[in-house]
């Protein structure tokens, strides 16, 4: 074999100029229906390539973006108001940041950089509004948000322990049959609902809950889907669906619970005339009735005609004998899946009490119709029919705002071959592990459902499609996650190419709360101690733009505008030359002498004036 041959191929990477990529798409946009990829590769150019640790910012707890990425939310120091901040762009801080070398400013502790950690979060955040929204000794869960799909209002949630002395009536803590028993573990509180309007930072309206359970973290009790929102009641069991109307206020809609259409109570009182005074308030008979409420009846008939529907007698025996099992199960979480279904996971009442963490623990999933009052699928939580909807139909899961106004790209198993490729390594190292199996892995996979709401990022620089890092320290679901030793590392997916680098916390590992903007390109690390608020700090990394690559774009824009200049004046040239060429036919016509035609055939040739 020759020496001078090689034996491997070199690997093509593609032109990464962004010059370039600009006049590629000026001159061969996309095919209609071609992959968002192709619209947002020019991240892989404009990216956060600037690290400020330890910025200064106002004494409260930063909370997210809105989905358009104009505002910015925050929580007072004392979690009774909100803060409202208007972002100014990613190029706010240039001038503060110019002639700086490196690409991190540490801990320094020189004037200029003093200056810079004091100055950067009022360049890039302006306050409009705090609203003060908390009262009667209520604190807002600073995990707890919901925008609207118009980025006009946004939902906040804010909770105060019932007070053990003197200790609430027994009817207000157990309103109907279904109620669970509350333990130290999930104490009862009482809960308030809140919409701002983001324009005018106005409290628009609020919803009250005494003595229940909502759970506010990370939106598990409450879901919002464009203009419905649903809130689920776990001492209650009783989901309490709204509409939010442009106005900015909360509009009943339906209760669903005990009865499943709002005139049953008419009807079952025109049978029953006492029940019209056991629905009054004070009445305690309620919670000893002994009749299923109309939500777990409709459970109940789906399972016992889809036992019939089987034909065997060994399906109806295994109805009855878990009967009272099933009669027992409680809703510990639901989604919205459109305007009018309802995504309920049923399991036993010691986890839901969270009296029992284990993961294990057999549950339910239930497809419910708000509309028509019925059940239309129920699958168990190993069910590989639920698994293979949930891996093919991801986004409709997660509930993507594809139909707002703020348009968001979704990064999903079902959207994205590496991200499916994420999640079939996690199944396979379950499946591999010790006391694992494929039972287990699908039991893990569906332990995500339901989905809640707003929980996954869209920031184009979490696309697996665009770069590849380790979803270990970061990915797109909202979650604070452990801080590793090493930065983090972002490569591009077409290149290789390491593009940036995520700076990683202090050693211990403190929990780390990422908000990334939905679009540009700025990232905020909410680096904070596990074991006290007070100890957060801030660390933002920003696009910067360096001397040499201001003057190689200012050259690129006067390459391009001389470039655009060369073709008018040749175009100019062409329709000069056209033209007299086109009248010399005319005259030849007009000679009978015509024995040739423009040079140009698509040239349509008209008559001289």
């Amino acid at each position: 074999m020759d020496d001078d041959v090689p034996t491997l191929k070199p690997r093509l990477i593609q032109n990464q100029n962004v010059v370039h990529r600009l006049e590629r798409r000026r001159i061969c946009s996309g095919r209609p229906g071609a992959h968002w990829y192709r619209v947002r590769c020019f991240h892989q150019n404009l990216f956060p390539n600037f690290t400020v640790v330890n910025v200064e910012k106002p004494p409260c707890f930063l909370r997210k973006f809105s989905p358009d990425g104009r505002c910015f939310i925050a929580f007072s120091s004392d979690q009774t108001s909100l803060e409202i901040y208007e972002y100014q762009g990613c190029q706010a801080a240039q001038d503060l940041l110019r002639n700086q070398e490196g690409e991190t400013l540490s801990t320094a502790n020189d004037q200029r950089s003093l200056n810079i950690r004091g100055r950067l979060f009022e360049r890039f955040f302006s306050l409009l509004h705090v609203t003060n929204v908390a009262s009667n000794g209520e604190h807002l869960n600073r995990e707890c948000s919901l925008f609207t799909d118009d980025c006009r209002y946004v939902i906040v949630g804010s909770a105060v322990y019932v007070p053990e002395e003197p200790p609430p009536y027994f009817f207000e803590v157990y309103r109907n049959n279904e109620s669970v028993t509350p333990n130290p573990r999930s104490p009862l509180e009482d809960y308030s609902l809140h919409i701002i309007d983001l324009h005018t930072g106005r409290l628009c309206d609020t919803r009250s809950f005494k003595c229940d359970k909502i759970i506010l973290s990370h939106n598990q009790g409450l879901y919002l889907y464009r203009n419905i929102l649903a809130v689920l009641s776990v001492q209650q069991q009783t989901i309490h669906v709204f509409q939010v109307t442009p106005e900015g206020t909360f509009l009943d809609v339906r209760t669903i619970g005990r009865f499943c259409y709002e005139d049953d109570l008419l009807t079952l009182s025109a049978v029953y005339p006492e029940a019209q005074a056991e629905s009054q308030p004070g009445f305690p008979r309620l919670y000893t009735d002994k009749t299923i409420n109309s939500l777990k009846h409709r459970l109940l008939v789906y399972l016992c005609r889809r036992a019939e529907q089987d034909g065997s007698a060994t399906a109806k025996r295994r109805f009855f004998q878990f009967f009272d099992q099933l009669r027992r199960l409680r809703m510990w979480k639901m989604q919205l899946l459109d305007e009018h279904h309802l995504f309920i996971k049923y399991t036993s009442e010691d986890v839901v009490t969270l009296r029992v963490t284990d993961p294990s623990q057999p549950s339910f999933f239930v497809v419910y119709n708000m509309v028509s009052t019925k059940v239309l699928a129920v699958f168990e939580n190993t069910s590989d029919q639920l698994l293979e909807l949930f891996e093919n139909f991801c986004d409709l899961f997660r509930n993507a705002t594809l139909h707002s106004q703020a348009v968001q790209f979704p990064c999903s198993a079902s959207s994205n071959n590496y991200a499916r490729q994420v999640q079939r390594r996690f199944k396979d190292t379950i499946v591999n592990a010790k006391y694992g199996g494929h039972t287990e892995a699908v039991r893990r996979l569906l332990g995500q459902l339901p989905i809640s709401a707003q929980s996954y990022s869209s920031s184009p620089y979490l696309d697996l499609s665009l770069f590849s890092y380790d979803d270990k320290w970061v990915s797109v679901m909202e979650r604070p996650k452990t801080c590793g030793d090493h930065p983090i590392r972002f490569y591009a997916r077409d290149s290789g190419l390491l593009k940036f680098k995520i700076q990683a916390g202090l050693l211990g590992r403190p929990v780390t709360s990422v908000a990334w903007l939905p679009s540009l390109f700025t990232r905020l690390s909410l680096l904070r101690s596990p074991c006290s608020a007070p100890t957060r700090r801030l660390t933002l990394q920003l696009r910067r733009e360096t001397s040499s690559q201001l003057d190689l774009a200012a050259a690129a824009a006067l390459h391009s505008r001389a470039r655009r200049v060369v073709v008018l004046c040749c175009k100019l040239e062409k329709d000069t030359k056209l033209e007299m060429e086109e009248e010399q036919v005319w005259m030849e016509a007009e000679e009978g002498k015509l024995t040739r035609s423009v040079s140009d055939p698509n040239h349509e040739i008209t008559a001289p004036p």
